[in-house]
């Protein structure tokens, strides 16, 4: 062996001495490390996931929260308005689900079932099973806070068709008025929606409604517009310019409705509200009123024949909330003209109604309402007659309504309920309209 040999042999295995044992050391340490680190993240991971689920067990109710508290307002088109559903709901049996979700798209439905049978005169005089109402709403947000809400209906009653036809439509800004520092002040709706005029149509549906008739007056519907709502401190808003004139694709008549509805809440039992309204100047050629009034529509007398006609209307409500008994109660005034040569079709026209329901239990309740309309020299009142008969024929001056009806709350989706009305009024000429009562029973559902 040479001497450089045996030079780069010594080093060999000096080196070798010196890095074996580093090398092993060092292999220790770093398993020793990751198994630590393995058991610390494993112990992270669990708390994290638990922490998940909690979180989105919360995320669950606040929307659940949010959904009933939205279809409680925009099923009237009013998301600023009281809730509908008496104070013992929230006790009931909760539904599985609130509403289907379809991607961004959330679906909810509600309708009603019932058999009709009234006296001769009525507007059910052979007994009839009925598609009462049959609704799909839909809602999606767009961009930040602005979404799209339709109400898509099935069936009505107004309606002896079963088709598609859209009540509702729109297009809602929500807090505009964040743009300036002020929560809920200002949104601004566009698109189809409910005449915001009173407090009767924010309960008409199968699911809000007591009863199973509405009042005389019944004033609601539905037109294409702008409508701004919010909330100024302790008193609610809501503000529309409507096309007035009956549902078209194109409005016939340059002028326009204005509605407007105030409420104040002074506590929690007590709310309050008043409520304006202009039809404006509607062309005859456009046939009928958007807004919907004693059964049927406003129109023009034709005493002789006008061109245009219009109402103005106003109407005060109050309703009280006590834990097993809520009261209603509104009245109205309504004036009518036209511009027909003769000069004679002005009407003064007053209605009222007060309503009641007492809660036996928390599923079993009685409720109870009487309502009236005045009109001099007569006016189109159908009431619970044949629409074809007292909206174009023979002026109604008197007609009142009581409604006695009992109801079972099987959970917050499903009601069943009967009632019996009374009905009966007087022609202009003093001609008695009678044999209207009606006997209905219905069983109401939503989800």
């Amino acid at each position: 062996m040479t001497g450089k040999t045996k030079l780069r042999t010594i080093l060999g295995i000096s080196a070798a001495i010196i890095f074996f044992p580093a090398k092993s050391v060092l292999g220790a340490e770093d398993a020793s490390i990751t198994r630590e680190q393995f058991l610390l993240l494993e112990k992270q991971n669990a708390a994290l996931q638990e922490q998940l689920q909690k979180q989105q067990a919360v995320i669950d109710s606040l929307v659940h929260q949010v959904q009933d508290i939205r279809n409680g307002g925009e099923h009237g088109g009013d998301s600023n308005a009281m809730p509908v559903i008496h104070a013992s709901e929230d006790e009931l049996p909760a539904a599985s689900s609130d509403s289907f979700h379809l991607g961004k798209v959330d679906i909810t439905g509600e309708g009603g079932v019932a058999f009709f049978s009234s006296q001769p005169q009525g507007m059910f005089p052979h007994s009839t099973f009925r598609i009462d109402e049959a609704r799909l709403f839909l809602e999606a947000p767009v961009w930040d806070d602005v979404y799209f809400y339709s109400e898509i209906d099935l069936a009505s009653r107004e309606s002896t068709s079963l088709g598609l036809n859209v009540g509702e439509l729109y297009v809602d800004f929500e807090d505009v008025s964040k743009l300036w520092g002020q929560e809920r002040m200002l949104n601004i709706r566009a698109g189809q929606f409910y005449i915001p005029f009173g407090e009767e149509y924010l309960s008409r549906f199968a699911m809000d409604n007591p009863l199973i008739s509405h009042s005389v007056s019944d004033i609601w519907g539905t037109d294409a517009g702008v409508e701004l709502y919010g909330k100024i401190g302790p008193v609610q808003y809501v503000a529309a310019v409507q096309n007035g004139g009956s549902v078209t694709t194109q409005s016939l008549q340059s002028d326009k409705s204005i509605a407007g509805h105030i409420s104040y809440e002074p506590n929690k039992w007590l709310h309050l509200s008043a409520s304006g309204m202009r039809t404006g100047n509607l062309s005859v050629s456009n046939g009928l009123s958007a807004v919907w009034f004693g059964n049927g529509f406003f129109r023009a007398l034709n005493s002789p024949p006008a061109s245009t006609f219009h109402a103005n209307l106003a109407e005060v409500d109050a309703q009280v909330n006590l834990s097993c008994v809520q009261l209603k109660a509104a009245a109205g005034y309504i004036n009518y003209d036209d511009d027909s040569p003769a000069g004679d079709d002005h009407r003064d026209i007053y209605y009222y109604y007060a309503e009641g329901v007492h809660d036996f239990t928390k599923q079993f309740y009685g409720a109870a309402r009487f309502s009236e309309i005045f009109a001099h020299n007569g006016f189109p009142i159908v009431g619970n007659g044949d629409s074809n008969n007292y909206l174009f024929g023979p002026l109604t001056r008197e007609y009142w309504r009581l409604s006695i009806g009992l109801g079972y709350r099987f959970g917050r989706n499903l009601l069943v309920k009967g009632e019996y009305s009374f009905n009966q009024g007087s022609l202009a000429d003093g001609t008695a309209r009678t044999a209207e009562n009606q006997f209905s029973v219905e069983a109401a559902f939503k989800f």
